[in-house]
């Protein structure tokens, strides 16, 4: 990047402080900022400034990644809106529900702040290897001038149009395929297993040919070996996911059968004290646990 340029980064869980590093060493210019006290020692020895919320609105592009609804509604609140700068662009990377995310777009319009949907897909290992999808929806403006962006930090990106909810859609719609692969992988497993055959050798089968998608590479080895930690994923988002996903479907009229397998699954887990805090990928041990029974 001939001229650096200085972006913020709102949000500084797994997601984020994979973003923040990547940022970085990209050659972009960081500040950083999140809701809660939390170590950035690396962020700060690599460069990044750590800032107040004002201070963070006044760059070109503010990224975020937050949890969930709540904590995008009450960060980008029109009143701390009201103090960005001129021309700002808010690239909102959070898988958030279409609801919001149009709330959102409303509330950046009032205040005369550019605004991009850009919800990601991909785990915290793909931001640092720099194979991050991104599903992107705002004026094309905004979007055309976010590329510089974009182009820095994912593989590829889509855009799916200028209403904002419809990349939340895209989004919630790939991980509701993904959390199916999840229970599948899981059920597959426990298959095998409670045969006596080698999950390893099952998993290497399944991906060699019949499933070759990054889910069932990237999470079936992980189930196998019970390897969920630390969690890439949290099961509260996993079940956030869900709840969106359901959400989603009925504003639009539409029943989804397994989505209420799904959710017990997710709440199972987070009911488990063993499993709770793993990655969302766990919601296999449940399948492994009724085997057991």
């Amino acid at each position: 990047m001939s001229t650096k340029i200085r972006v913020s980064l709102i949000g500084l869980g797994s997601m984020g402080t994979a973003m923040a590093h990547r940022l970085l060493d990209q050659g972009f210019d960081l500040d950083i900022w999140n809701r809660s006290p939390k170590e950035m020692g690396d962020l700060l020895d690599k460069g990044a400034r750590k800032v107040e919320l004002r201070d963070a609105l006044q760059n070109d592009f503010v990224l975020s990644i937050l949890s969930n609804d709540v904590a995008a509604l009450a960060v980008f609140s029109e009143d701390n809106l009201a103090l960005a700068k001129t021309g700002v662009i808010h690239i909102n990377m959070s898988t958030l529900s279409p609801t919001a995310s149009q709330e959102l777009a409303l509330r950046h319009q009032k205040h005369s702040v550019g605004y991009v949907a850009a919800p990601v897909v991909g785990r915290p290992i793909a931001i640092t290897n720099g194979k991050l999808l991104m599903v992107v929806a705002g004026s094309e403006k905004d979007v055309q001038k976010s590329k510089i962006v974009f182009e820095k930090v994912s593989a590829q990106h889509w855009n799916v149009g200028e209403e904002h909810s419809k990349a939340s859609l895209v989004k919630l719609g790939v991980n509701y395929n993904l959390i199916h692969a999840l229970q599948a992988i899981g059920e597959s497993v426990a298959l095998v297993e409670a045969g006596g055959v080698d999950p390893s050798t099952f998993i290497e089968i399944l991906t060699h040919t019949a499933f070759t998608g990054a889910a069932y590479a990237g999470y079936g080895p992980m189930i196998v070996n019970r390897n969920y930690s630390p969690a890439g994923f949290s099961m509260a988002l996993g079940l956030k996911d869900v709840k969106l996903i359901e959400d989603a479907a009925t504003q639009l009229g539409l029943a989804l059968p397994v989505a209420p397998v799904l959710k017990n699954q997710f709440e199972a887990a987070l009911k488990d004290p063993e499993l709770k805090d793993l990655d969302w990928s766990a919601i296999a041990e449940l399948t492994r646990q009724k085997q057991a029974d």
